[in-house]
């Protein structure tokens, strides 16, 4: 028979002792236990099962609405010619993430196979893609005064078509906020504002400084991005009517 507790029993002592003759019971009856078990993971099985059905319908409709939005967008980053598909394979086992294999494909011109963007497309289309998903995603969540950060989203890129994508994010800017990392003339000639970052060497440290250019300055930095490391007359007139080029397509489209 079992003692009462004593003055001193701590109320986690008493249900640890509860939890103990229940685990002893279960062990006195294999065969209940096991069909137990068996009953709770039939009924766990049927629930992923669900969950997974549900999450795949969500996604494969989720998939749809972003590949009509990108490819909307796919014209506005010069590839018009060009066909994206978001594709949503369930798969045998469930894992973290559900039980889909999602694949995003494109064939960047009129003709070409569907292939894994990763793998399919050259520096310059990546790029381009990752520009148009990001501006459908917001365009997708409705979001107004949205943040983008880019970080150089116009790498393999140039000439005319680094033009497109300047352009593309100056309309960008007139509903959201962007920040652009860029090495390209044709893009930061079109930002309102132009800041420059420059590591410095201050008492055997390296320091990187962000500063505002001026307008003079400014000129000057896209002059640099033009020519390199000589910094011609003809290329600082050259900066001069970019940035020119570009205020006076703001103040159009504003």
């Amino acid at each position: 028979p079992a003692c009462p507790p004593g003055p001193r029993a701590r109320p986690g002592l008493l249900v640890a002792a509860d939890e103990a003759r229940a685990a002893l019971a279960e062990l006195g009856d294999p065969e209940g236990t096991r069909e137990r078990l068996e009953r709770d993971l039939a009924a766990a099985q049927l629930e992923l099962d669900k969950a997974g059905r549900s999450l795949h319908r969500r996604r494969v409709t989720a998939a749809r609405e972003l590949t009509a939005l990108v490819m909307k967008e796919l014209p506005e980053v010069a590839l018009g010619d060009a066909t994206f598909t978001i594709e949503v394979t369930p798969g045998a086992a469930p894992g973290t993430y559900g039980s889909d294999t999602i694949s995003f494909l494109l064939a960047s011109h009129r003709g070409a196979p569907l292939a894994p963007v990763g793998k399919g497309a050259s520096g310059g289309e990546l790029s381009r893609v990752m520009l148009a998903v990001e501006v459908s995603l917001a365009t997708a969540r409705h979001e107004k005064d949205h943040t983008f950060l880019f970080d150089e989203v116009d790498a393999g890129v140039g000439g005319a078509v680094a033009e497109v994508m300047g352009t593309r994010l100056r309309d960008l800017s007139r509903h959201h906020q962007v920040l652009c990392v860029t090495h390209l003339p044709q893009v930061g000639s079109q930002a309102h504002a132009h800041y420059l970052v420059e590591k410095q060497v201050r008492q055997q440290r390296t320091v990187t400084q962000v500063r505002l250019l001026t307008e003079r300055e400014r000129e000057e930095e896209v002059a640099r991005m033009l020519a390199g490391v000589t910094v011609t007359n003809s290329a600082r007139a050259a900066a001069a009517e970019m940035i020119g080029s570009a205020k006076e397509r703001r103040a159009r489209s504003d």
